[in-house]
């Protein structure tokens, strides 16, 4: 953007410093019990404000890309570019500030990555460009592709993220890495305190990947320190698979950036089947463990009770990798132990496990070692996984846009999928706001209560066993300490954030 442009955003950044920073969890967004405590629906007219014509048909060589490129691309068997890809990778290559919108697994990353390679190839000195993210996974997902389309000019990229050693990351920076992948909270903490080992000096580039996430309030701050440390001449490029009233309010500049948003963007695929499940909310794991019985045939422990319940019983399928949605850290690991307790392979993903572990995770899923994995809304950005069959709201998310990342796990690439909500009594509105913002109802999924109540009691004495292994391990004793040492009662903070739910509700 124009140094004018660029220096507003760095103020709004900086004006909205008064954040809660107890909601901050390793430098990464976090789920707490008030998250996702705004409902802002964007609809499709809002959105489509401003008509962006389709870019018509082109090769990547007609974009611009240099030969190279293409050779790198036609490697991984991609001939023709997306809609995003064409709109805005001549642009970026022409030197503008851009600004994209468009569904998940349409291609974005690949539309300022190619560019930006094919400059730093022309100039390879320093930092070339700086990547910002919101989560550790989507980050090292853009640092693999940064490193496989560029390996025609030997690229160096650097992961700064947190739940890793800073003084090796420290280490990293002070050599000067081409490309500098990070969530905003760990690079603000390099920029404070190891200053002699960042050096921005050089950046041409500052990329905001999922741009709706990052403008918010919880990364303002870091996003203050992080913008006062890179050269204003740079070009800005947020990319954003969502659009949100802060995206939108950027274009309406005296010299507006280039902007291309998707018509598509605010909607779900149609290859994807959305259902919702009615039921009450103090049995909603027996509920979904029925369905899960359904879907996974490949049970891991000796006790095999679930593989002989309705084996004619035509549902949604078997053999699906699931992903189960939930709202907080300590219910994903709580579900975890449940379902392992009866007999389910099954993983789990939140922003309270050690980063190893998180990959681990991830891996083992990717790998179909693991058919479910449980995740917080850290795995609903971004994470590029194309088998996923099925995504399971286990809690309905606040925020339609979280929604609409959750759901965009599955049916990707054209693929079928199917997303069954699991909702009570108390969801209904959320659900109503939900249908509003992707413009269609979702349909109720049929169950056999008969056959959930005959595997409750199995359900509720795991559920125990669970609650119990928390307790055993102290689950969240980590935070107890950090928010003491901030002089802060941890009940205390509790009972604000529930208050405040109870609020919203």
């Amino acid at each position: 953007m124009p140094e004018k442009t660029q220096e507003k955003l760095a103020a709004a950044a900086a004006a909205a410093a008064a954040v809660d920073h107890e909601k901050r969890e390793d430098n990464e967004a976090t789920e707490s019990d008030a998250e996702g405590d705004k409902i802002v629906v964007v609809t499709e007219d809002q959105a489509n404000q401003h008509e962006y014509p389709v870019p018509p048909m082109c090769t990547f060589q007609e974009l611009g890309l240099d030969r190279w490129l293409v050779e790198s691309l036609s490697a991984m068997a991609i001939s023709q570019p997306t809609e995003i890809q064409r709109a805005c990778i001549k642009a970026i290559l022409t030197g503008r500030d851009v600004i994209g919108g468009a569904q998940t697994g349409s291609g974005k990353t690949a539309t300022f990555a190619l560019p930006i390679l094919q400059k730093l190839s022309e100039d390879p000195f320093g930092v070339f460009a700086v990547v910002l993210t919101p989560t550790r996974e989507l980050a090292y997902q853009i640092a693999e592709q940064f490193e496989v389309l560029g390996k025609g000019v030997n690229i160096k990229v650097t992961v700064a993220i947190g739940g890793v050693d800073m003084v090796s990351q420290a280490l990293e920076l002070s050599r000067r890495p081409h490309i500098v992948v990070a969530t905003p909270g760990r690079l603000a903490d390099h920029i404070e305190s190891s200053a002699n080992a960042v050096h921005f000096q050089r950046v041409k580039y500052l990329v905001l990947d999922e741009a709706d996430r990052l403008l918010t309030d919880t990364f303002a701050p870091d996003l203050g320190v992080i913008m006062g440390s890179i050269p204003k001449t740079r070009q800005t490029l947020l990319f954003t698979a969502t659009t949100t009233p802060s995206i939108l309010k950027l274009g309406n500049r005296p010299q507006p950036p280039f902007i291309h948003i998707c018509r598509s963007n605010a909607a779900t695929v149609s290859s994807l089947v959305q259902n919702y499940m009615f039921v009450p909310s103090h049995v909603k794991e027996a509920y979904l463990v029925h369905l899960l019985m359904s879907n996974v045939k490949g049970l891991e422990k000796r006790d095999n009770w679930l593989a002989a319940d309705s084996e004619t019983e035509e549902t949604v399928g078997r053999d699906k990798s699931i992903i189960i949605f939930v709202g907080q850290c300590k219910t994903a690991e709580s579900l975890r132990v449940m379902l392992f307790e009866l007999g389910f392979r099954v993983t789990a993903l939140h922003s309270k496990m050690p980063q190893r572990e998180r990959l681990n995770s991830l891996g083992k899923f990717r790998a179909e070692a693991v058919r479910i994995l449980i995740a917080t809304d850290v795995g609903s950005r971004g994470l590029d996984i194309p088998q996923v069959e099925l995504v399971v709201n286990m809690h309905v998310p606040r925020d339609p846009d979280e929604y609409i990342h959750r759901v965009g796990r599955t049916a990707r690439a054209g693929r079928g999928g199917r997303a069954i909500t699991i909702m009570s009594e108390r969801d209904i509105k959320l659900i109503h706001n939900i249908e509003a913002r992707i413009g269609r109802k979702l349909e109720e999924f049929a169950v056999s209560e008969r056959k959930v109540l005959e595997g409750m009691g199995r359900v509720l004495a795991a559920k125990r066993a669970a609650a119990s292994h928390l307790l055993d391990i102290d689950f969240g004793a980590r935070d107890r300490i950090r928010l003491k040492k901030r002089g802060i009662d941890p009940d205390a903070h509790r009972e604000r954030g529930s208050s405040k739910k109870a609020r919203i509700e």
